[in-house]
């Protein structure tokens, strides 16, 4: 049996209380943007948020979700910050910015479509990163000197936005690597 979805189910209470979304939002600290993208299904929110809004709404948290596992978010956070920060081993280890993701990836992938979602664009971004910085050791040969700064370039870039998707990834469970060529294409 399906259980409603929290996006049905805050949908449902919110319009059952008679409130606007303006007013949970100010009943609550949850912010109206956010309020809107939980209703569009276009985010799935902590369980601190989640708790927020069922306090605001004076109902129960159960109320809006329901928890099969309650430590499935902690769990979940543990895979996103092993799908995202597992690139930084590549520092170290050769290729291992593709291959600690990929692995990551295709053990987790059919478990859950945000895995399948983040893996691809962790594995694609940093695969991209790898083709920049074998192009640019190449132009060595071309331009001797400037490839240095072109490689330090294409480091610096892969090493703040892994970063920032770190951080995102697990605040509020969205990533964007800019500049990815997809290699592993969406279903």
């Amino acid at each position: 049996m399906k259980h409603p979805s929290l996006k049905e189910n805050l949908l449902y209470q919110r319009k059952l209380k008679g409130l606007t979304q303006d007013e949970l939002a100010e009943k609550t600290t949850v912010g109206v943007r956010t309020i809107q993208r939980i209703e569009k299904g276009e985010v799935q929110p902590h369980l601190q948020t989640v708790k927020l809004l069922a306090v605001g709404l004076d109902i129960e948290v159960d109320d809006l979700i329901v928890l099969d596992n309650p430590k499935e978010e902690a769990i979940q956070r543990k895979w996103m910050l092993l799908l995202h920060a597992s690139p930084f081993f590549g520092l170290v280890i050769p290729f291992a910015n593709v291959l600690f993701p990929l692995f990551t990836w295709m053990s987790k992938a059919e478990d859950n479509e945000i895995y399948d979602k983040h893996g691809r664009a962790v594995v694609n971004f940093h695969c991209t990163i790898n083709l920049l910085v074998i192009i640019s050791l190449l132009l060595f040969f071309l331009i001797p000197g400037v490839n240095f700064f072109v490689t330090g370039a294409v480091f610096l870039f892969g090493i703040i936005i892994s970063l920032k998707n770190v951080m995102s990834a697990l605040g509020s469970q969205t990533c964007y690597y800019p500049l990815s060529i997809p290699f592993l294409k969406t279903k």
